[in-house]
């Protein structure tokens, strides 16, 4: 007798990393289940609110929901107070959002990017039920145990628990950061077969939003 379970893990690797005045999120277009690839364009990225940007990895079906719950409860909030959610307030609510399913958890794993209200940027990384910090660099993902280490090597974020605090923004630069995540992601597909095909990039700064795609190993 087959044993049901409501979870699927379609693959996939997020990252974020936060610069001074700009923030880049980027995930690869890979579905797939086991073996199989369901889709080789499929965005991981929804834009949230101004200047803020959810990158996901894990199951399909509960990362759409959770974008679905998120993007009403924005606009609910937009109606009630007249103006978009910032970064850091949607990053509250999306921790709110996964605890309050902690006992049937959204089977997903975030990275939100975007810009705070100073125009910094900032990268909110997530488990599966809500915890969640501010650093300056993240992944998450079937890949994201691959590209860590080179993210740790390169962009060298302070302790947290240096006193005075210090910035958790990276010292690249924009078109540097961008470059250094088309290395990591260009290094995981070679180990990881969930990670693949092209990888989706948005850049977040103070002139808006900017995307583009690169394209990956196929197989």
């Amino acid at each position: 007798m087959a044993r049901f379970d409501p979870y699927e893990n379609n693959g996939g690797t997020c990252v974020a990393v936060a610069g001074a005045d700009y923030c880049v999120v980027a995930a690869d277009t890979r579905l797939s289940v086991g073996y199989s690839i369901l889709s080789r364009a499929h965005s991981k990225i929804a834009h949230l609110a101004d200047k803020c940007v959810l990158a996901s990895s894990g199951f399909q079906g509960d990362i759409k929901a959770l974008q679905k719950n998120l993007t009403a409860k924005e606009l609910v909030y937009e109606h009630n107070h007249n103006k978009k959610m910032s970064c850091p307030a949607m990053a509250q609510l999306l921790s709110n959002t996964l605890y309050y399913k902690r006992f049937f958890p959204y089977y997903a794993f975030n990275v939100l990017g975007g810009l705070d209200s100073e125009g910094k940027g900032c990268v909110f990384t997530y488990d599966a039920v809500g915890s969640y910090e501010r650093t300056g660099y993240s992944a998450q993902g079937t890949g994201a145990t691959l590209m860590m280490p080179v993210l740790d090597n390169q962009l060298k974020s302070p302790s947290p628990l240096l006193l005075p605090a210090r910035d958790a923004v990276t010292p690249l630069s924009e078109s540097e950061a961008v470059d250094l995540v088309k290395d990591v992601f260009a290094s995981a597909t070679e180990r990881d077969i969930y990670t693949g095909d092209s990888v989706e990039i948005v850049v977040i700064n103070s002139s808006g939003t900017h995307r583009e795609c690169i394209e990956l190993r196929k197989d």
